[in-house]
């Protein structure tokens, strides 16, 4: 039986948030070549295999959680407003994760922007589902903008998780599945509790 949100605490996350890629990982991702499980699970191995710290790593097995804790519900191709996941996702994330993870998950949708306003070669690698979702939220930053989100102190790691977010659609690709990575997810937890 799942606990509910209240119910969470440092001892459980770890095993709830696995039991929602086992639950809900198979659910279409935007109109992707992978599911949602597989989009973020790749992120993941893209980052570990690349050398990156765990927190990067963490950052972005876990920064699209917010499609599946979000109130408004998932993304589709059809949508017309933004159904705000990052937002959902962090509001999960900080009550056990560093700051520095929950920020990845809060401003990767940001950084897409970002990247839009400050290198225009970016755009080239969106995807069809992420020009649309690009266009709801706001599309590239103004100038002020820019100026504001490069005062994040954990900007370059947003970044990171950013381009990761983009690479993690690879139909086929193999990947770990969440259980690989959930002593790392345990560590961050940890981190967050000291």
């Amino acid at each position: 039986m799942r606990p509910d949100i209240e119910q969470l605490n440092s001892e459980n996350i770890v095993d709830f948030i696995g039991s929602i890629f086992e639950r809900r990982g198979g659910e279409e991702y935007l109109g992707e070549p992978v599911t949602m499980g597989e989009h973020m699970l790749q992120g993941a191995t893209i980052a570990e295999r690349n050398g990156q710290p765990e927190e990067i790593i963490v950052a972005a097995l876990l920064h699209d959680i917010g499609h599946f804790t979000s109130e408004f519900g998932t993304f589709t191709m059809d949508d017309t407003t933004d159904r705000h996941h990052e937002d959902a996702g962090a509001r999960v994330l900080e009550r056990f994760f560093p700051s520095v993870v929950t920020d990845c998950c809060r401003f990767h949708v940001a950084a897409k922007r970002y990247l839009c306003a400050t290198k225009p070669e970016y755009f080239k690698r969106l995807s069809e589902a992420s020009i649309h979702s690009l266009h709801l939220q706001g599309g590239p930053m103004s100038d002020e903008e820019v100026e504001k989100f490069e005062e994040n102190p954990n900007l370059a790691k947003i970044i990171a998780v950013r381009y990761l977010d983009e690479a993690g659609k690879v139909e086929g690709m193999e990947t770990p599945d969440f259980w690989h990575f959930a002593p790392m997810v345990q560590r961050q937890v940890d981190k967050h509790c000291e």
